[in-house]
């Protein structure tokens, strides 16, 4: 069964430390502790704050917890459960991580970490597989709305016009469209992520933190699809 709900976390705070930053000594330290080089540990703004002020866009870069908690919100979500989502990244580097909806993310934030790096490092998970859970590649924001099947992209900012959240998914679901949600800190989308929206709304006057706008995107779409009554 084709998921009838497709979310997308746009502009991921998920990476690598980039190379420019790989000899600072708050990364050496973490990748020593950890038995890893330098550009195989995932960048943590906690970590390597004061290495991250000569990166662009730091305020955006170094928090996977984000991730963490938004993909856990989704993938144990009733929708999720049901066969109805479909879930994807898509990170701040431009590269798009393709999750398998019966993947279990750890809940421990140490261990999922650990999982990330080895995503970087091997494109895959498992390593090797010819049926990975999750796996990573380098395309275009709109190969990725197409590879999923969506017709087109909704972008949620408190920027647009308001809409209910119920609107949003009905349309969503009535339309083939993917809702991309922002996964990073603070800031704005980028132009190339804006310029691939079909629709921006609302949900809220005010920024909330990615994990309450995926729950609250994932409550209307079950309501919608009949799995979970309120």
């Amino acid at each position: 069964m084709e998921s009838r709900f497709k979310l997308l976390l746009l502009e991921a705070s998920l990476e690598t430390v980039p190379v420019a930053i790989a000899h600072h000594p708050s990364v050496v330290k973490t990748a020593a502790r950890r038995g890893k080089k330098p550009l195989e540990i995932l960048l943590d703004k906690s970590l390597h704050y004061h290495a991250m002020k000569k990166l662009p866009n730091a305020e955006k870069r170094g928090r996977p917890d984000i991730v963490h908690i938004a993909l856990l919100e989704a993938l144990e979500s009733p929708l999720n459960k049901k066969g109805e989502l479909l879930v994807c990244m898509y990170t701040i580097e431009k590269h798009a991580v393709y999750i398998d909806p019966s993947t279990r993310i750890p809940r421990s934030y140490n261990r999922f970490v650990g999982l990330m790096e080895q995503l970087f490092k091997e494109g895959r998970i498992p390593p090797g597989s010819d049926k990975p859970l999750i796996y990573l590649k380098t395309i275009k924001l709109g190969e990725l709305i197409k590879e999923i099947g969506a017709r087109g992209l909704i972008l949620l900012s408190e920027k647009c016009d308001y809409k209910p959240v119920s609107f949003i998914a009905e349309k969503a679901i009535r339309e083939e469209l993917a809702v991309g949600v922002g996964a990073f800190p603070h800031g704005d989308f980028d132009e190339e992520t804006t310029r691939y929206a079909d629709y921006c709304y609302s949900i809220y006057p005010e920024p909330l933190a990615t994990h309450i706008v995926v729950s609250r995107v994932l409550v209307a779409a079950e309501k919608l699809l009949g799995v979970f009554e309120l």
